[in-house]
């Protein structure tokens, strides 16, 4: 739009890196470029654009050059209605054009990816029950681990997911990730049965799942959570940023990942990438969470305090409480700390610090030992 012919490729560029981006989202259909491109400088109508391609959304953007800074607009449409879903700018400095080109390809693919999941979930249910595939069943799962207490009915979906499509490796993970919720956000640890099922649904997810970066990422955090399979599940979440590193699941996997083996730096990079690519992600909160548990294993008790508080207003369950109580113990603030513990067993009364054993299973026996004091020091029953 700047008029200068010579910024064609910058535009072009930019639309190449999006669609390469996009394309390594395996639940997305992306339309590749030579399709894509034969609508360029062209006035186009979105309804006849979805028809002919066969999508359900359309994402346009243009570029527009004043000087020596860019302006770039995106906007994502839903090509059957018109509707508008999402639409941001991006302005910087053409000194780097290759580094502007990465910044904006990762902020548009990392705001427009949680959208199009959102609208997708949106569509599952508005459609009849006894017309759902594998990949409405999916969603329907998917929009059900929104709301907590509900993992048992999600995790049913999943396996009726994966019962119709048994490459389904996304399915077979979601179906263990809900028992784990279940353990870490109760507190209270699974049956032996149930956590046999968790790890062997994560094998599974794994092995049909192995060049998908979500998959790999939840089913990796299972394996390391539940099954104390940490090597494999660092290298399982590593793989996963690799394949995809604009998705932010991935790196949220590898923050708890990263904690668990005991690199607690690692884990706040993690985290605080995750939240840079979809900031306003509900699993910001869990994000929070995980970065108070590593700054307590950094000796960061004030600053730990803080990131605890945070995912605290918003959730308090075992994990937001104990990742404060920890901190707050370690900064000498012993009445909060007991405060929070009269709080989480008002929420959990069978909770005990014992449980952080198999609660919270970091690596280092140490580290766990160091967490059940500080629980057990604040007040709360072994």
């Amino acid at each position: 739009m700047s008029g200068d012919p010579e910024q064609e490729y910058f535009a072009d560029g930019m639309v190449e890196d999006i669609i390469t981006a996009l394309s390594r989202f395996k639940s997305l259909f992306v339309i590749a470029r030579n399709s894509s491109f034969t609508y360029k400088g062209k006035a186009v109508d979105i309804k006849q654009v979805g028809r002919e391609l066969g999508v359900r959304y359309v994402l346009e953007g243009s570029v527009r050059k004043a000087g020596n800074r860019v302006r770039i607009t995106g906007q994502l449409i839903e090509a059957t209605t018109g509707r508008h879903l999402w639409a941001d700018k991006f302005d910087g400095a053409l000194e780097d054009v290759f580094g502007l080109q990465d910044q904006i390809t990762t902020s548009v693919v990392g705001l427009l990816a949680p959208t199009l999941e959102q609208a997708e979930i949106e569509r599952a249910k508005q459609k009849p029950t006894e017309s759902l595939d594998s990949y409405d069943l999916y969603l329907r799962g998917m929009a059900l681990l929104n709301k907590r207490g509900s993992f048992r009915e999600a995790r049913e979906f999943f396996r009726k997911a994966f019962e119709q499509d048994q490459e389904y490796g996304a399915a077979y993970a979601m179906a263990a990730m809900t028992l784990m919720f279940e353990q870490a956000i109760s507190g209270v640890p699974l049956t032996a049965e149930l956590r046999t099922d968790a790890i062997r649904l994560a094998h599974l997810a794994s092995k049909v799942g192995s060049d998908d970066a979500f998959t790999l990422a939840r089913s990796g955090h299972v394996l390391t959570y539940l099954g104390r399979e940490y090597d494999r599940g660092a290298s399982m979440v590593e793989q996963a940023v690799a394949l995809n590193p604009n998705l932010a699941i991935a790196w949220y996997s590898r923050g708890w990942v990263s904690l668990m083996c005991g690199e607690a730096e690692r884990a706040i990079e993690s985290f605080d990438r995750m939240i840079r690519l979809s900031p306003l992600d509900q699993l910001r909160i869990l994000a929070w969470n995980g970065s108070s548990f590593a700054l307590f294993s950094l000796g960061r008790y004030e600053d730990g305090c803080a990131t605890a508080l945070k995912s605290m207003q918003v959730v308090k369950d075992a994990h937001t409480l104990g990742a404060y109580i920890v901190n707050a113990m370690g900064a000498g603030r012993t009445a909060e700390a007991g405060e929070a513990v009269a709080q989480l067993l008002k929420l959990q009364p069978g909770f005990r610090a014992s449980h952080v054993q198999e609660a919270f299973p970091v690596r280092s026996q140490d580290e766990r030992d160091r967490m059940t004091s500080a629980l057990r020091e604040a007040g709360l029953p072994d």
